[in-house]
């Protein structure tokens, strides 16, 4: 059987990823698929073996044993120059970063996890400067200027974010942002994936109602596509564009919203909180340069907190007057 190669564009960074066959990696396609590039020379390359033998004890430093989220029980190794992902009897990944490459090998009965997935596409992103946050971003009305918000899972990202787009502002994505530096500062681009609407949100903001289906998942979701929601509201290309602040989002105590400066070490704080990952051997090198990305940041951008209220849309006016047009990057 002969391999079959993909590439994906992340911004400047491609990736190829090496399979026997396609179905090896559904998790890297439904976040990448659209990102698919053909002749591109990729700067991280990642080989996926199926195979029983799985390299389950190598050499290096435990960085964390232990459950992670929906993948269940795992641990982490690091050897220094190489980094070990490892799901026993089901699936391992060794990380070459200053390389730029990665060998997953996966047991013929399982299918690669989440957690891996994931993991490998932030070291590619890594690889070129660039580092993945939890975070939304919508671009203001108007301009090509991004505003960030920064929240813990189920505080409200999604639905403010639709929200804030049913007045006038554009979705570049409700969760996951790519970051990187520019002479200007950090710049961003939407990780371009399906959004997750919640019945909540569907009952808060009637005009995604003709989006969903009478069938929710587990946890209260529907996943609907960009191209679907474009119907509804504006959604942006995949572009890396400036960024003109960051928000970190509350929940209002008296349902009113408000927008409040934020300390720069407050908002750095809340945000590595949520995506700097500390192990058992301390702050790994990706984790330290994501880090210092979160940094310039927070010194090059004006931070808030946005206390959402019962009607999320209404923030749309506090965050433009709270930013003076003539301090917008990319202003139309």
């Amino acid at each position: 059987m002969t391999d079959q190669t993909f590439s994906y564009d992340l911004k400047g960074q491609v990736i190829s990823i090496t399979a026997p066959r396609d179905d090896l990696w559904p998790g890297f396609d439904l976040m990448l698929g659209t990102l698919r590039v053909d002749d591109a020379e990729p700067g991280f390359r990642v080989n996926i073996v199926e195979t029983a033998e799985l390299d389950e004890d190598p050499a290096g430093k435990l960085a964390f044993d232990g459950d992670v989220p929906v993948d269940g029980y795992c641990r982490m190794i690091d050897a220094g120059d190489v980094f070990h992902l490892i799901f026993p009897g089901q699936q391992t990944v060794a990380v070459h970063d200053r390389e730029g490459w990665a060998e997953i090998r996966v047991h013929p009965d399982s299918k690669i996890k989440w957690t891996l997935a994931m993991m490998v596409i932030d070291s590619a992103l890594d690889a070129g400067g660039q580092h993945m946050l939890h975070t939304a971003g919508l671009t203001l009305p108007g301009t090509d200027a991004l505003v960030l918000i920064h929240a813990p899972s189920g505080t409200g990202k999604s639905t403010t974010s639709l929200a804030l787009a049913s007045r006038g502002y554009g979705l570049c994505s409700d969760d996951v942002m790519i970051l990187g530096a520019v002479p200007q500062g950090v710049a961003a681009w939407g990780m371009p994936r399906k959004v997750k609407i919640h019945r909540n949100t569907a009952s808060m903001l009637p005009f995604v109602a003709p989006l969903l289906r009478d069938k929710w998942d587990a946890e209260g979701e529907q996943a609907v596509s960009l191209e679907r929601l474009a119907e509804v509201i504006r959604v942006e290309d995949v572009r890396i564009r400036p960024i003109a602040a960051l928000l970190n989002l509350a929940r209002s105590a008296d349902g009113e919203n408000r927008l409040l400066p934020l300390a720069r070490t407050d908002a750095m704080v809340a945000l590595a909180t949520d995506n700097v990952r500390t192990g058992m051997t301390g702050l790994m090198p990706l984790q330290k340069r994501r880090m210092a990305t979160i940094a310039t940041l927070v010194k090059t951008v004006p931070t808030f907190t946005l206390e959402v209220g019962r009607t999320p849309a209404d923030a749309a006016s506090l965050i433009q007057a709270a930013l003076p047009a003539d301090a917008i990057p990319g202003k139309v």
